[in-house]
C-alpha cells in the first residue's frame, strides 16, 4: 500500500521536480506536441498482468509529423515487488516505421518504482536493430486518504548501445521528465494527465525539447 505524505513534503517535492523540467535547455530547439493513450490492462492470474495500449501523438514537422502506436506487454511476479516481462510494438510514422521487441525489470516498494527496459528496435529504414536501454524512476504520491487522487512524478533516461545507421548517437539520447495527477473515475476506469519534458541529445547541432501535455485513459479488467 502506498503511504501518506505530509502536504509540505508532497508540496516540496512538487515545486522541486516542476523546477527541474521546467528548466532550459542551453541552445536548444522547441517545439509543443500533444499525446493521446488508450491503455487496457488485463489480469491474467495472481501472478500474470497483460497491457495492451494505442496511442496517437501530434506532432510538428520538427519531429517529422504525427505518430501512431501499438503495444502488448506482459508482466510476471517473481517475488513480491518485483516482475519481469516484456512485448512488442509497433510505430507508424510518416518518415519511417518501427516494429520494437522489449524486455524489462520492474522494482516497486512503497510510493517508488523502478524499472529498467532492454529495446531492440528494428527501422525500415536501417538494415540492422538499434538497441536501446531505459531507466525509469518513478513516484507516486495519493494526495487524499482515500488515494482518489495521486501525484506522479518521473525521470526517465535513455542510452543508444549501437549505431544501426552511420548518424545515429551512442551513449546518452533521450531524457523524460513528467509531473501530473492520477484519478480513477469509475470502478474500472483510471484517467491520467501528465506534462511531459522530453529532450533529445544530438551531437554537432542543438538539442531538440518537446514540452508535451499527455492524456492516458486507462481501463482495468
Amino acid at each position: 500500500m502506498l503511504c501518506l505524505l505530509r502536504p509540505r513534503h508532497i508540496w516540496d517535492a512538487l515545486a522541486s521536480i516542476a523546477i527541474f523540467a521546467a528548466a532550459p535547455a542551453v541552445a536548444a530547439t522547441s517545439e509543443t506536441q500533444a499525446w493521446l493513450t488508450e491503455s487496457l490492462t488485463i489480469k491474467a492470474s495472481d501472478a500474470d498482468i497483460i497491457s495492451l495500449d494505442l496511442s496517437q501523438r501530434f506532432r510538428r514537422d520538427a519531429s517529422n509529423g504525427g505518430q501512431q502506436t501499438t503495444r502488448i506487454l506482459i508482466d510476471h511476479r517473481i517475488a513480491t515487488g518485483v516482475q519481469i516481462g516484456g512485448g512488442l510494438a509497433y510505430f507508424h510514422s510518416g518518415p519511417e516505421q518501427e516494429m520494437r521487441l522489449f524486455q524489462q525489470v520492474t522494482l516497486t516498494r512503497g510510493i517508488w518504482l523502478s524499472r529498467t527496459r532492454i529495446e531492440q528496435r528494428f527501422f525500415d529504414t536501417a538494415d540492422e536493430a538499434s538497441w536501446r536501454l531505459r531507466q525509469r524512476v518513478q513516484a507516486s504520491i495519493p494526495l487524499d486518504a482515500a488515494q482518489k487522487w495521486t501525484l506522479i512524478a518521473t525521470t526517465e533516461l535513455m542510452f543508444h548501445l549501437n549505431r544501426a545507421r552511420p548518424s545515429d548517437k551512442t551513449g546518452l539520447a533521450v531524457m523524460r521528465n513528467q509531473i501530473g495527477l492520477r484519478h480513477p473515475i469509475g470502478k474500472a476506469l483510471d484517467v491520467q494527465l501528465l506534462y511531459m519534458r522530453q529532450q533529445t541529445f544530438r551531437d554537432a547541432r542543438p538539442d531538440a525539447v518537446a514540452h508535451i501535455p499527455w492524456l492516458t485513459l486507462n481501463w482495468k479488467i
